[in-house]
């Protein structure tokens, strides 16, 4: 009972997320410059971008874009850069992606084709190495596997600098480098799991909240005023909030004069036509270059468009009379706008992104900035405008909706596992015995959740081999991944269960017990006969999952907290063995003394 009390209250206080992110062994890097930032602006900070996070020694190749194709599949700014960045193995693989042994020296220095020799990145040079002059070695970060040579018998070759533990550490040096006046800093972003969340909320960031209104510089306004406010919430990374900057491109407005134009005999359309012409440039026709089709477009050279008062000098065709200057005909004025225009649900939308410190669960830091805000609104300091609204959005979303799900899918695979041992035993009582191995397994799985996450578990060597880095512990939050292994848990956890009240119930049939000695004698003896293929199918569950825990490959960050629940659990089940022959033998007793 106090393993099942302590079970419960650790899963009241685990945090809570939608799915563990996937590693996918690349950054996607997409911060933003303001929106009057013109074309060769972006065009250097994106090579700046990119100049800085190729320094870093573990990244390997690094590709930006601003802007967006002739697509409405991809709305982006000419603002909002997309780096994607494909960082280095933590050691040299091989062809088949396994980690490759090369030759080292007595001092253990990697030995080079060339007769040279390298450090190995990982450890620093100590005492025993003391009489190489470390000049002289050559950069590890240089060293490529080619230069290296392979040995079953020698060490692996760390591609990351010593400081550098895992792939969170490369990305703060990346936001580290890309610290530029009048860039915003990004959430961290994968290619792949960036896509999903745009295609499902629009956003480029896991979590965030929509600004819904009929007015763009309300809606700028407001997002403004929520910015502020997140960087204040607890759990909320203060550099990656970012309220969407809505109105602020210039824009070049021509104000077409009609008492003008009715004064020189000349139409709308001609103007209109004369300025596509001129500045937006119009296609006459196409050139064919075998499969591929090119506009052929016609304006004015750069030099006689470049600015407003270049503009001024282009001349309108007049009918019967001289050309006119475009000034005489239009008021040139500058005036700012929206940058991007976005809708969703028949209203105007703006985007607040933030994103989590690591440690925190998504959902406790959505949470405490819902609170944060309505506390906000609740004391007058901050005031929601006429018929503007927000609610909060992302992975967060997908989270409530599990919830939601996992709230009818828990309950009903539990319903069907106790009336598939009500249909075995024909006995509601000894259906409820076998049952109580669930809840054991239940609180077992939350046990080796909170041993997950904390630091002093396992945190020894075992023949050189850290355990914790072994097994990859580290903060398990609750998501479907980890319900899913708590769902599978609950149809192994009756196993020992069943076979121990199959025979149970076999023994006492057999000897027809009638007094309290030979109902104990009965239940010793059906224990004696049954622990035996209980421990054996414990075990192979237990040996089948250490595979999956220690895996490090494509697709372990999902398996992992999957697995994590029916292996703690399995090993608590194993009061099953003791529970249910107790119980039985309890009921048994009862039934002799009425």
């Amino acid at each position: 009972t106090a393993i099942v009390i302590f079970g419960v209250l650790i899963m009241r206080n685990t945090g809570k997320e939608f799915m563990p992110s996937l590693n996918e062994g690349s950054f996607l890097l997409m911060p933003t410059s303001m929106p009057h930032s013109g074309v060769e602006e972006n065009k250097r900070v994106l090579q700046q971008l990119d100049m800085a996070v190729a320094s870093l020694p573990e990244i390997e190749t690094v590709v930006g874009k601003s802007g967006r194709t002739e697509s409405a599949l991809d709305p982006a700014p000419l603002s909002m850069y997309e780096n994607i960045i494909q960082y280095k193995s933590e050691y040299i693989q091989n062809e088949k992606r396994k980690r490759q042994r090369f030759k080292v020296n007595e001092d253990g220095l990697f030995v080079l084709k060339d007769g040279s020799l390298v450090s190995n990145p990982n450890n620093e040079i100590g005492e025993e190495n003391a009489n190489y002059d470390t000049s002289k070695l050559k950069d590890p970060f240089s060293v490529g596997s080619s230069q290296l040579i392979p040995d079953d018998d020698g060490e692996y070759f760390r591609n990351w600098r010593p400081e550098i533990k895992s792939p969170d550490d490369i990305w703060k040096e990346i936001v580290r480098v890309t610290k530029l006046p009048g860039v915003t800093s990004a959430p961290k972003l994968q290619p792949i799991e960036t896509r999903l969340v745009m295609l499902q909320t629009g956003m480029r960031a896991p979590m965030g909240i929509k600004v819904k209104g009929q007015d763009l510089k309300e809606i700028e306004a407001f997002g403004l005023q929520l910015e502020d406010i997140l960087k204040q919430s607890e759990g909320v990374k203060n550099e990656a909030v970012f309220a969407d900057r809505i109105v602020g491109k210039p824009y070049l407005l021509l104000d077409i004069d009609r008492d003008r134009l009715a004064r020189y005999g000349i139409t709308v359309e001609q103007v209109q036509q004369v300025i596509q012409v001129s500045i937006g440039g119009m296609v006459l026709t196409q050139t064919v270059e075998g499969r591929e089709r090119y506009g052929i477009r016609v304006r004015y050279p750069r030099e006689l468009r470049a600015n407003p008062n270049d503009l001024k000098d282009i001349y309108v065709p007049v009918e019967k009379g001289s050309p006119v200057p475009l000034s005489e005909l239009v008021t040139i004025r500058y005036e700012q706008g929206p940058q991007v225009i976005k809708s969703e649900d028949t209203f105007l939308v703006g985007y607040v992104l933030f994103d989590k410190i690591d440690g925190f669960a998504e959902v406790d830091v959505v949470e405490n900035a819902q609170a944060l805000i309505q506390g906000k609104i609740d004391s007058g300091e901050l005031i929601v405008p006429k018929g503007i609204n927000y609610q909060f959005t992302g992975t967060y979303e997908n989270q409530l909706r599990a919830e939601k799900t996992l709230s009818l899918v828990v309950p009903l695979a539990l319903a069907i596992i106790f009336l598939i041992l009500y249909f075995q035993f024909r006995s509601v009582a000894t259906s409820l015995m076998v049952f109580t191995g669930i809840a054991v397994a239940f609180a077992g799985g939350f046990l080796m959740i909170w041993f997950y996450g904390q630091d002093w578990f396992l945190n020894f060597n075992f023949f050189g081999e850290n355990l914790r880095d072994l097994f990859q512990m580290h903060t398990i939050n609750l998501s479907v991944a980890v319900w899913v292994g708590f769902i599978a848990l609950f149809g192994i956890a009756t196993d020992d269960g069943v076979v121990m009240a199959t025979y149970l119930t076999q023994t006492f049939d057999r000897n027809t017990p009638e007094t309290k000695q030979e109902i104990r004698a009965s239940v010793v003896e059906a224990g004696e006969k049954r622990i035996r293929p209980c421990l054996m199918t414990t075990a192979t569950t237990i040996l089948a999952l250490l595979p999956v825990l220690t895996s490090t490959g494509r697709g372990s960050d999902i398996m992992i907290p999957m697995a994590i629940p029916s292996f703690g659990g399995m090993l608590i089940a194993l009061m099953t063995l003791f529970v249910v022959p107790v119980l039985y033998s309890w009921r048994e007793e009862l039934k002799v003394k009425n």
